[in-house]
């Protein structure tokens, strides 16, 4: 796998003999959706946004949210994956839009998903830590501070990071298959005993249009729910450099990812809702421990070992999420060192471990000291941090993927690019069907910000997220229209590096 870049771009090694490019072949099909689904944490989506949805969204609606939010993520990948499969790189939606579309939005793009993923990682860290201190303190009477289990956590997941992805996916494989294992059996045993019996009302696409009886419920609150929970399936493009086949590994991790995870989502969720009762269902997830909405059906059909059980395995997704997420940042930091957009040590891999190791500790650092402020501040780590960085990530995400609907479409139709693959419905037709669902969610998440922050809604960093986001997303494209002007050189440099899987000798002769 070469590395192709303008002639301007600077050299990735550097003099201590890291190399310009990561792993290739150091994760398999497997690997790559575990990872991804891994990102979006399933058990802590059914135990965190689950109930939110159930108790002042969509009622007994919810699951037909994750219906159709199946559909529509499903609609949006067809031009994702159309991308992907002629453009591979670490820095994914960078340089998905800096090439599909222009190097002024693609340094926007890039710089949003930077920042998304970097910050993310502190607020499941922080998540990670709430769900830490209520196990051992319940489970093994042991009570520490918060700020102890986040260094620990913070710790490990830059060492499992420092080696090549392979480490980190065989450890979220295992955790994964732990916490998607315990869901399945809860919600098996729950519709297998359902109280009041079997209804299928709740899978209905309609169901999720209303509010279902939920006093003064909000069907974009449930709707919003639905979709956040799957924050991180595109990440399946930044691991395309270290796949074994890129160009069929993605766009298939990708559609296994998005169908997959909608499946299980739609398939738990309405096996709590049988197994709690539409009545019971609604009175827990909206009364003082929402976390019963899981627990009580796992109780009372498999006994406490399954309320234990759940207790550590959140824990365990929380920390998987969060080091799916620090590796997704470090790429993306990466993608940036190596086209000479940041300190250019960050584009350099380990020279043994073919890691993006400078480019890791860099941002375990970030995420460090996002702790400290949040430590200093005597903030939440959960209400607070976990809550309002998810908002924030989420917004920028959904932005961003916007964009790269539109990067597809200048793509194929505009650009004219590979001609063989523009198609009516896959380049075209699909990728504008998605980027309008994507505008929606973005009026969704907007519409109900206050609702989902929750008691975080009353502090300055929830009233500053418009204004990061907006900075973010035209700062970046000025200072892009700046470089055009000033700097040309390091204006080619943006979105440039990408891998073509030939043989290098085949490549060289092309280039001859």
């Amino acid at each position: 796998m070469a590395v192709e870049s303008v002639p301007e771009a600077p050299p990735s090694a550097g003099s201590d003999g890291s190399r310009a490019t990561l792993k290739r072949g150091a994760i398999g099909l497997v690997g790559v959706v575990f990872m991804v689904v891994a990102f979006s944490a399933p058990i802590t989506a059914m135990t965190g946004n689950l109930p939110v949805a159930v108790g002042f969204g969509n009622g007994l609606g919810a699951p037909g949210g994750f219906v159709i939010a199946t559909v529509v993520l499903t609609v949006f990948s067809v031009g994702f994956i159309a991308l992907a499969r002629h453009i591979t790189a670490a820095g994914a939606f960078y340089t998905f839009v800096s090439r599909g579309w222009s190097k002024i939005p693609g340094l926007a793009a890039g710089v949003m998903s930077m920042f998304t993923y970097m910050t993310m990682e502190a607020g499941l860290i922080g998540i990670f830590s709430a769900f830490t201190n209520q196990a051992f303190s319940q489970q093994l009477g042991i009570n520490l501070p918060w700020e102890a289990y986040a260094a620990v956590c913070l710790v490990v997941i830059a060492l499992l990071s420092h080696f090549d992805i392979s480490v980190a996916a065989k450890v979220l494989g295992v955790v994964l298959v732990c916490e998607i294992g315990m869901l399945s059996i809860s919600a098996i045993a729950s519709l297998i005993h359902h109280p009041d019996g079997m209804s299928f009302t709740s899978l209905s696409p309609v169901a999720a249009l209303s509010t279902n009886g939920v006093a003064g419920g909000v069907v974009g609150l449930g709707l919003l729910m639905a979709f956040w929970s799957w924050v991180g399936f595109e990440s399946t493009a930044i691991y395309g450099e270290e796949s074994k086949d890129p160009k069929r590994i993605v766009p298939l991790a990708t559609m296994i990812a998005v169908i997959g995870i909608g499946a299980f989502y739609t398939f738990i969720s309405w096996g709590v809702i049988v197994g709690n009762g539409p009545d019971k269902a609604v009175e827990l997830a909206s009364g003082s421990d929402p976390f019963q909405l899981l627990y009580s059906p796992a109780r009372e059909y498999l006994g406490e070992w399954g309320v234990t059980a759940f207790e550590w395995l959140v824990l365990g997704g929380s920390f998987a999420c969060a080091l799916a997420i620090h590796n997704s940042a470090a790429r993306y930091l990466f993608a940036f060192g190596r086209d000479g957009l940041l300190w250019r040590r960050l584009g350099g891999a380990h020279h043994r471990h073919a890691s993006p190791w400078v480019a890791s500790l860099t941002q375990s650092v970030f995420a460090a000291v996002l702790l400290i402020i949040c430590a200093v501040s005597g903030s939440d780590p959960y209400a607070v941090l976990f809550v309002l960085v998810a908002i924030l990530a989420t917004l920028c995400l959904l932005i961003v993927q916007t964009m790269s609907s539109i990067s597809t479409i200048v793509y194929f139709h505009v650009k004219k690019e590979h001609p063989e693959t523009a198609h009516w419905w896959r380049t075209l037709v699909a990728p504008a069907v998605g980027g309008l669902g994507m505008v929606y969610v973005i009026y969704l998440m907007a519409s109900n910000m206050t609702a989902a922050a929750g008691s975080a809604s009353g502090t300055l960093f929830f009233k500053l997220i418009p204004w990061i986001v907006g900075f973010l997303f035209l700062g970046s494209m000025a200072v892009a229209a700046v470089w055009r002007k000033t700097s040309p050189r390091r204006y080619a440099r943006i979105g440039s590096t990408v891998f073509d899987d030939r043989p290098d000798e085949l490549l060289a002769a092309d280039r001859a």
